[in-house]
């Protein structure tokens, strides 16, 4: 698996690039800004782009998609339905806006192919209602659920805090070890975090 990283937009979102290289194919997951560093980011791979993957919808994981969009017109843009935009209300801050003919849904428990490798779903609300983490052999796209050291606040527009301590406890017992990729600031690992996060440790205790 080919795996790539670079901090985009206002406030150095993760954007994450993940591929098949023997079937020349990857995924662009939380392009928050800097098109042009997210368009780089995919030349530099070779590979071709197949989706475009949310963990949720706040604007800081969602700047450059119209630039991605421009370039490949049919790329499928994948989000939990409650990440979207009510198509009969303004835009809010912390919605992600439909994408129209290029929007797909995931959720719990959902499976995507990319190439030869298969990306498992796992809806994890807290943050947001709609926020998900993505499994892709032995990496966790985390989004802004866990951190390193931390997790995501729960005090923005369809965050919870009871949700947010299961959806750590929830992962905290997953089986085996993962390389944690959240949204923002360091990478880590699933183990460590069980030892050290306050905010797992915690909610394994619930």
């Amino acid at each position: 698996m080919i795996f790539d990283t670079i901090p985009v937009g206002q406030i150095d979102t993760n954007c994450y690039l993940i591929g098949d290289e023997k079937e020349n194919v990857c995924a662009v997951v939380d392009p928050g800004g800097s098109p042009e560093k997210v368009l780089a980011m995919i030349e530099k791979s070779g590979l071709t782009p197949q989706m475009i993957l949310l963990t949720h919808g706040h604007w800081d994981h969602v700047g450059a998609i119209p630039a991605l969009l421009e370039k490949w017109p049919e790329l499928p843009v994948y989000a939990h339905e409650k990440e979207l935009c009510p198509s009969d209300e303004p835009n809010p801050h912390y919605l992600f806006p439909h994408a129209g003919k290029n929007q797909r849904l995931y959720g719990e428990g959902d499976t995507l192919s990319l190439g030869g490798l298969t990306l498992k779903i796992l809806h994890t609300p807290g943050h947001s209602a709609g926020s998900v983490v993505i499994l892709a052999e032995g990496v966790m796209l985390s989004g802004d659920t866990l951190f390193a050291g931390c997790c995501g606040r729960y005090d923005l527009t369809g965050g919870d805090g009871e949700q947010m301590a299961a959806s750590l406890k929830r992962l905290g017992r997953l089986e085996g070890d993962y390389k944690v990729c959240p949204g923002h600031g360091a990478m880590s690992t699933l183990a460590l975090e069980r030892d050290v996060n306050p905010y797992m440790r915690q909610a394994l205790c619930l």
